[in-house]
């Protein structure tokens, strides 16, 4: 397996653009990656993308040039682009191409997602209960964790203030603004414990990275950020992910503790070592519970990183700092790559006033997609 550096990145703003189809935001973040590498979409010798709302994702050739390139579909959830990443590197690390182009993009409708139980193998009765909805799943999940080890609503308050805070400093976030963690608190609740501010939003937006081998990196003068490990897992027997019709008295493991293990091996390295994260935060509570399951503290641990500040951009290990799904909300097929752009962006230092200090080496991505898939990617500068 050869080395695989990524050499362009580029981002449509995430949030609700009208008059612009999720598939144009795409190629607009397409366009903007290989501008950033400093090449065209004739020079792309494959593609990966993904979309979940906004069309498929092949189609974008219509908008950026009949080449005749292989283009790869991929619908894997909210780990969609994650996938498409790892399905990238893939292609290149084998030495079947030297450069190519992961691109995730979707237009979500105003208002809830619209989950089906057929596609999940599930009985029509399940969503006639109410149980599709994810936010009754995500409020569930977390209760039962907070009741185990000690998590406080203000820890979930904590989450969400810094996201906010972290996405007054990136462009492409759709929530810019802050929110206080007294108003975060006392917010109209949707699902015991999470009010409004402590979930995303269904939203708009394309991400797009060109990656290439080590040699035409260095041809090109980009071989800076390089991909030390790109897994994806899925669920393991007793586990208890979204759209899990019961919980199993004997309890397994989970996809994200499979994902972050085999990262860390891939790569060569532990959770110690990494410099900053970006962790999939569909609600707060989501970001606090991966946060262990990712290996980097222990369950009800978070009560102290949160009170003391270690996950702050100036922290011991900054997580989301772009503000996450939170602030940037979830188009499904570019959320996990937003999340790469932003780790490389950071290892280039160019975050602005959201970059961590002390020239990071190493990132660290996790993004979590129902009904149970985890993917994870490590960057090294």
């Amino acid at each position: 397996m050869q080395d695989v550096y990524i050499i362009g990145i580029g981002i449509h703003p995430f949030g609700r653009t009208d008059g612009v189809s999720g598939l144009q935001q795409g190629a607009n973040a397409a366009r903007a990656a290989m501008a950033d590498a400093g090449l065209e979409w004739p020079d792309m010798q494959f593609g990966f993308g993904g979309s979940d709302s906004a069309g498929n994702a092949d189609t974008i050739v219509n908008e950026l040039g009949l080449t005749g390139l292989p283009f790869i579909n991929v619908k894997n959830g909210c780990a969609t682009g994650g996938s498409a990443l790892i399905g990238s590197w893939q292609a290149i690390a084998s030495g079947a191409h030297d450069v190519g182009i992961a691109i995730g993009f979707d237009k979500h409708p105003r208002g809830a997602f619209n989950a089906l139980p057929a596609e999940y193998s599930l009985p029509e009765w399940y969503g006639e209960a109410g149980f599709m909805v994810t936010t009754q799943f995500f409020a569930m999940k977390l209760q039962r964790y907070m009741a185990l080890h000690g998590i406080s609503p203000t820890s979930l308050g904590r989450v969400a203030e810094k996201a906010f805070r972290n996405a007054v400093h990136a462009d492409h976030a759709w929530r810019r603004s802050p929110v206080d963690i007294d108003t975060i608190l006392n917010a109209q609740m949707i699902s015991d414990p999470l009010t409004k501010y402590m979930f995303c939003s269904p939203a708009e937006g394309g991400v797009a990275l060109v990656l290439a081998s080590a040699k035409k990196a260095r041809e090109l003068g980009r071989d800076q950020v390089r991909i030390k490990a790109a897994v994806v897992r899925t669920r393991p027997p007793g586990s208890f992910e979204v759209f899990a019709p019961c919980m199993d008295i004997e309890r397994g493991g989970a996809p994200t503790l499979l994902a972050s293990k085999a990262a860390y091996e891939m790569a060569g390295i532990g959770p110690q070592d990494i410099d900053l994260v970006q962790l999939q935060d569909t609600e707060s509570g989501a970001e606090i519970m991966h946060m262990a399951e990712n290996g980097f503290c222990g369950d009800g641990d978070q009560e102290e990183w949160l009170a003391n500040g270690w996950t702050n951009i100036d922290g011991r290990l900054p997580v989301n700092t772009d503000g996450g799904c939170l602030a940037c909300g979830e188009p499904i097929g570019a959320s996990g790559l937003r999340q790469v752009y932003e780790n490389a962006l950071q290892l280039r230092g160019l975050g602005g006033g959201r970059q961590v200090p002390g020239k990071p080496r190493t990132a660290y991505s996790h993004v979590y997609g129902a009904p149970g898939i985890s993917g994870v990617t490590i960057l090294e500068r």
